[in-house]
């Protein structure tokens, strides 16, 4: 049992991290410098961070629950 549980948390940790990094990369197509003002580059870049693991945490979450549920469809029946 506990070896389950912690196989479902490398697993999760793994996703965050694989997914906020998907997430990073996504968002170097969006022109953030027409939105920036001048002297504000480290704000930008720290929003940039945040979006970053906003977006990959919340598609990570998102298969993880398609998992998790996708385990779960046998005890309906």
């Amino acid at each position: 049992m506990e070896t389950a549980i912690g196989q479902q948390a490398l697993i999760s940790i793994i996703s965050h991290i694989f997914f906020t990094g998907v997430a990073f990369y996504a968002l170097r197509a969006v022109m953030f410098e027409k939105w920036i003002r001048k002297q504000h580059v480290l704000q930008a870049q720290i929003l940039y961070i945040f979006l970053s693991i906003a977006i990959g945490t919340a598609v990570s979450t998102f298969f993880l629950n398609i998992s998790s549920w996708s385990r779960q469809l046998p005890y309906l029946f």
